[in-house]
């Protein structure tokens, strides 16, 4: 599909320093690096660069050449397809690293992208930051091009850092884990520098980045995201494969299937959604869980953050003798994702994201589009897309009852089971396409354009 070109095609540059960004079989959920902003770059990287108004897009991320990592991660150029491209950069070490350890690493990075930009045949219209780290690469480099800066924080640091106090981790470790002052310091200074702020919900603009000082409502675009329709969609399509995925684990694998898909987070809550299905006999008999929570081998050699989730996980399992009752698979395909989807949903079961906070939810409107109800954390951007779609519920994800009561409520009653999964299918193909996103982005690029131009002829 193209569009009539209606103003000059632009050169756009993204920047997503951390985690593993390729074009093709996304490594997501590996661990906390690998997550939704991964694939939401890519595709948007990808959706821009269909469009007649886009000259080219490059994906600017960290090049990491690691004999542990596919030789993918290496190459400093991937193309995306015409005109988009992942364009990988030296900063630091070669060996993988985790965005924690990154940051005495982000000025070599942008002192790369700049020579980078230099030898490009266009200059740049705009530079968008993907999170604090890219935010901050971004901010020096649009700063000394005199070229105008967006920002995406996907999440913030000071909403994590709540979120976690709530749910008892102390501030000391969370400094230790996280670096969340240097974090929310690298968030004040690039939401001070950006034009615009780029968000998925309003919920996100007024509620999350409101406890910043340097926040500008006026200065944000609540822009959802999209999401594939010709992968996500309702079917029989690969649900052999996802059904010899969790045979292994389940004595009776045709009943109802709570499905949670998530990186091994502790964010994520995953191990209350495991404690409220198994202290809950009501829940145990009419329904199997499902936890897809990326891949492992020895659970003992994965990150730090991903290990305590794992072993927590697995200890609860025993202790509440769940074995025959949740499936805990090793290891998923890319393919397997939208396949498990349409197996809960063939199994009139429900996905579930108990997320402390989830300033999206990408996985809700995938769920959706494969026709599968959702039950949704109410803290952030799914409130949102559940209030939209009228694909599901909401409960507080710190009370356990609640979160129970949602769950065998919406497994009680069909009927309102088939509306929710009606209700999502239309939804999603009305409000959540990347055509769409796309559009209202190249937009904002315009405008973005013309007030930066302004200020520079008032300065």
């Amino acid at each position: 599909m193209t569009q009539r070109q209606t103003a000059p095609a632009r050169y756009i540059v993204l920047v997503s320093v951390h985690g593993r960004i390729r074009g093709r079989a996304l490594e997501l959920g590996v661990d906390a690096d690998t997550g939704g902003q991964t694939r939401y770059v890519v595709e948007l990287a990808r959706a821009l660069a269909r469009r007649e108004d886009v000259a080219r897009v490059d994906l600017v991320t960290r090049r990491i050449d690691d004999p542990a990592l596919a030789a993918d991660y290496a190459r400093t150029v991937e193309p995306l397809g015409p005109r988009a491209r992942i364009v990988r950069l030296p900063a630091g070490p070669p060996g993988y690293l985790p965005k924690e350890a990154l940051w005495p690493h982000l000025p070599e990075l942008a002192r790369h992208l700049q020579r980078w930009l230099a030898r490009q045949p266009l200059p740049p219209a705009v530079i968008h930051g993907h999170y604090a780290d890219a935010g901050e690469v971004a901010r020096h480099v649009a700063g000394r091009l005199d070229v105008p800066l967006l920002f995406t924080g996907h999440s913030l640091g000071r909403d994590k850092q709540a979120r976690l106090r709530a749910a008892g981790m102390a501030q000391r470790d969370i400094e230790r884990h996280y670096r969340m002052s240097r974090r929310i310091a690298a968030e004040e200074a690039v939401l001070a520098a950006a034009d615009w702020v780029i968000v998925s919900t309003a919920q996100e603009r007024d509620g999350q980045y409101a406890a910043y000082a340097n926040a500008r409502p006026g200065r944000m675009a609540v822009i959802p995201p999209g999401i594939d329709l010709a992968r996500f969609r309702p079917g029989a399509a690969g649900m052999a494969r996802a059904e010899a995925l969790l045979a292994p684990f389940l004595r009776e694998p045709r009943k109802p299937l709570i499905l949670a898909l998530a990186r091994p987070d502790r964010r994520k809550n995953l191990l209350a959604l495991l404690r409220a299905y198994g202290r809950s006999p009501a829940l145990r008999a009419v329904a199997n869980l499902a936890i897809v929570a990326g891949q492992r081998n020895d659970v003992r050699r994965l990150p730090e953050g991903a290990r305590e989730v794992w072993q927590a996980l697995l200890l609860e399992m025993d202790a509440l003798d769940l074995w025959g009752r949740v499936a805990l698979p090793r290891h998923h395909a890319p393919e397997d994702v939208p396949a498990l989807y349409r197996l809960a949903a063939a199994r009139g079961g429900v996905f579930v994201n108990p997320a402390l906070n989830e300033p999206f939810g990408l996985t809700l409107l995938e769920a959706a589009a494969c026709g599968l109800p959702v039950a949704a954390t109410r803290e952030g951007g799914a409130a949102e897309i559940v209030a939209r779609c009228g694909n599901g519920r909401l409960f507080d994800p710190l009370d356990p009852a609640d979160l129970t009561a949602t769950l065998r409520a919406m497994l009680a009653n069909r009927a309102q089971w088939r509306r929710y999964a009606a209700n999502g299918l239309r939804a999603v193909r009305r409000y959540y396409s990347w055509d769409a996103h796309a559009a209202r982005y190249r937009a904002l690029v315009e405008t973005v354009l013309a007030d930066h131009a302004g200020r520079r002829a008032a300065a």
